[in-house]
């Protein structure tokens, strides 16, 4: 994933409501370099309470990975569309096929181990997370493995909004940007311009998902939600 700018990446929960997919586009029109789309899961582990609460409320509308890729699969959006779930549904045998079915070009499995990568490295482009606390033999293989981007992990934490970027964003960026030749994003946090125009300032672009759902839990339509995704590609420009 290269482009001439720095790359913005929002979050949306795949179901959150019947509309769900009309986000998409609302994204891209707002700035977006690419979209991540999250399966929604029962015990999301890395995941904090707003996400948490997103994909409780997919869920109890009835949405299933097969809804979520069917979906996709409905909807073109001229920027590349990256999922993330966990590893239990990852690792089933024909996944990584159905996602490039819908359309998917990478996935994100924040709970896969490193060892465990090969199970489906060779079926789909696999961007993988580094932490603050990854050690600097383990984070430079690591991003010798991903594919398409480096997530760095802003925090020891779960996802959610924050009031400011952490130290350890930067120093965990700075130590990525040294070890690849791939993009480096942060995540985890991103929640105000101001985190993104700090962190792209090693980084290579951010993804924000939790104020986005916030928003959207809120009741906040494609338009709203694209208008907010606006003020962090201003803060990127």
């Amino acid at each position: 994933m290269k482009t001439d700018r720095k790359i913005l990446m929002p979050y949306i929960t795949g179901g959150i409501n019947p509309q769900w997919t009309e986000y998409l586009p609302a994204l891209v029109e707002a700035g977006a370099d690419a979209i991540e789309v999250g399966i929604p899961f029962s015990d999301p582990t890395l995941d904090g309470v707003t996400i948490q609460e997103a994909s409780n409320v997919a869920l109890a509308n009835g949405t299933t990975p097969r809804s979520v890729l069917n979906a996709l699969s409905e909807t073109t959006v001229d920027v590349p569309v990256i999922v993330s779930t966990y590893a239990n549904l990852a690792v089933r045998k024909g996944f990584c096929a159905e996602l490039k079915e819908a359309g998917v070009d990478g996935l994100i499995v924040p709970d896969l181990p490193l060892e465990e990568v090969p199970a489906i490295e060779e079926e789909i482009d696999l961007a993988l997370l580094v932490s603050p606390a990854t050690r600097t033999d383990r984070a430079q293989e690591i991003a010798a493995r991903s594919r398409g981007f480096v997530y760095a992990v802003s925090s020891m934490s779960t996802t959610g909004e924050r009031d400011h970027l952490p130290a350890s964003a930067i120093d965990l960026a700075t130590r990525l940007k040294n070890a690849t030749d791939l993009p480096v994003l942060v995540g985890f946090g991103i929640s105000r311009p101001e985190h993104a125009t700090e962190a792209a300032r090693v980084a290579d672009g951010v993804i924000v998902g939790a104020a986005i759902m916030r928003r959207v839990l809120d009741g906040a339509g494609p338009a709203e939600v694209g208008e907010y995704v606006a003020t962090m590609r201003a803060a990127l420009d």
